[in-house]
């Protein structure tokens, strides 16, 4: 039982790292995957929104990714 409230308490904590951008991506594949799994079917709503947190999580990570790796030039104005 204190295994589970420790390990519960672990992941509640690591996700209050993550970053507000991969939060708003997480939140607009959720709705999205969660309307066509509603469509498809019977209990597919909550597989179809886990399925669109993950990939919505998964494209923004890759851009903030890509982001930071680009260089930044500064603009100087005209010369």
């Amino acid at each position: 039982m204190i295994r589970r409230a420790v390990l519960a308490t672990a992941i509640i904590v690591s996700l209050g790292g993550a970053t507000p951008l991969l939060a708003k991506g997480c939140i607009r594949g959720a709705i999205v995957g969660g309307v066509a799994g509603h469509y498809i079917g019977r209990g597919h709503a909550l597989a179809g929104a886990a399925a669109g947190c993950f990939i919505a999580h998964h494209h923004y990570a890759q851009q903030a990714a890509a982001q930071r790796a680009a260089p930044h030039h500064r603009w100087r104005g005209r010369s």
